[in-house]
């Protein structure tokens, strides 16, 4: 097979989340297990870091990956979705796994995938593990697709957990409630393995501080080891200046992501980082934790976060798709200086509308849209669910003339957002 023929393999014969929904979605560690097992357990060959959560998984494991990179060691970062090129999803210092290499691994084990009706994520995650096996990766950081306890990166022993915070999303499968959530997200926590927690809260810390009592694990809260005193934008990123409980001392720190809610992402990744450093055998040095700062998004190619794609009018992005993330959009979207807004949005079908359109701001002329993606809800049932919550526009049905009717309404000094799905940021981009 060629490359081509290899990516339709894995999108048409394997079952897929991204296209399928909650059909292609394979609870149970059973399969991975065995075909990680038939090609000699990779993921053992190397350190890993796992990150999982509702909301900045993805820029807090980019981050962490970033600063490794800086750090001296050869990093893997495997992460879901991609946004235009399936290789996004596995990385080697930044660098994509090369697309021989993806045709080399399906030729060779077509056949056990096939009779271990593996799902397109398993297939991948067992690839990146390969793949960084093979590349004499030192240290990977391993982003959950969905959930954690059930997932298929869940077969790592990592020599640190990560979870960001818990929103509600894929309530039908991982629970209607931030408990129940939360349990499944804490099913990453390992023996004698400690967990770092993004955002605690009172509604979901007795869970985590169960399972880790169960599994002898320390929890650290991020907010406790680090704080944010000061945030500023500046340019194409910004600012901060974070100070560290520990012992006091203060970091001035600028990021290249935009988005004021990495504010929240950056406690989070420097907590992790500085355990890193004092408590497992990696060596991370101030230089190298503030430069991977610096040069997160450069180092690991991250797209979709608050990603300005024009200036004149100000064309912003980002991937946030539930009520979690979007309630974060809606706010920057307030303190973001304009005349007229305009939104370009799309949702899939299965996502808790009633919770999410209340949030966004009624005052946007809204440009209904759908992805090309058979989960994508139609424009049009979008644009009559949006007017029940006072949200006024009309249907576009393809992104890309969408965005471009966006270009025609707004003047220069007007604002253009582009977002509510993954796939309709991938196809702007």
């Amino acid at each position: 097979m060629n490359y081509t023929q290899t990516l339709e393999f894995l999108f048409q014969s394997l079952p897929v989340f991204e296209t399928q929904g909650a059909t292609a979605y394979k609870p149970g560690l059973e399969r991975i297990t065995a075909f990680c097992r038939h090609i000699g357990n990779p993921q053992r060959n190397f350190f890993t870091i796992h990150v999982a959560g509702t909301n900045g998984k993805g820029s807090v494991a980019h981050i962490i990956a970033s600063v490794l990179q800086q750090a001296g060691y050869r990093t893997g970062l495997f992460t879901s979705p991609h946004l235009q090129d399936f290789r996004e999803r596995i990385r080697v210092d930044g660098e994509m796994i090369p697309k021989q290499k993806v045709v080399n691994f399906v030729d060779k084990h077509h056949d056990k995938m096939v009779e271990l009706e593996l799902s397109f994520f398993e297939m991948t995650a067992a690839m990146a593990f390969d793949y960084f096996a093979q590349s004499d990766v030192e240290v990977a950081v391993i982003e959950t697709g969905l959930g954690g306890r059930l997932d298929a990166t869940n077969i790592i022993v990592p020599i640190l957990s990560v979870i960001t915070n818990i929103g509600l999303e894929h309530t039908s499968l991982l629970g209607d409630t931030l408990p129940k959530i939360a349990t499944e997200k804490a099913g990453i926590i390992k023996k004698s393995i400690p967990v770092i927690i993004g955002e605690a809260d009172v509604r979901y810390n007795g869970v985590f501080e169960q399972v880790a009592a169960a599994n002898k694990s320390r929890v650290i809260y991020a907010e406790q080891e680090f704080s944010c005193e000061e945030h500023h934008m500046e340019g194409t990123g910004q600012s901060f200046r974070l100070h560290r409980s520990r012992d006091g001392r203060t970091f001035d720190v600028s990021l290249d992501l935009q988005g004021s809610y990495q504010s929240r992402n950056i406690v989070t990744a420097s907590a992790a980082v500085d355990f890193l450093h004092e408590e497992t055998p990696l060596t991370i040095s101030r230089r190298a934790y503030l430069e991977g700062m610096r040069c997160a998004a450069a180092n690991t190619a991250l797209l979709g976060r608050w990603q300005t794609l024009a200036e004149s009018p100000l064309t912003i992005c980002d991937t946030g798709h539930n009520a979690h993330g979007i309630a974060y959009v809606a706010d920057q979207l307030k303190a973001t200086p304009h005349r007229e807004l305009y939104c370009v949005i799309g949702f899939v079908r299965d996502k808790d509308l009633a919770h999410i359109l209340p949030l966004l701001p009624h005052d946007a002329h809204y440009i209904f849209t759908q992805a090309r993606s058979e989960r994508a809800l139609p424009a049009a049932e979008l644009t009559a669910k949006a007017a029940i919550y006072g949200l006024r526009g009309e249907a576009v049905e393809e992104v890309t003339a969408a965005v471009a009717r966006a270009k025609e309404l707004a003047a220069p000094e007007d604002m253009i957002f582009i977002g509510g799905s993954t796939y309709v940021v991938a196809e702007a981009l």
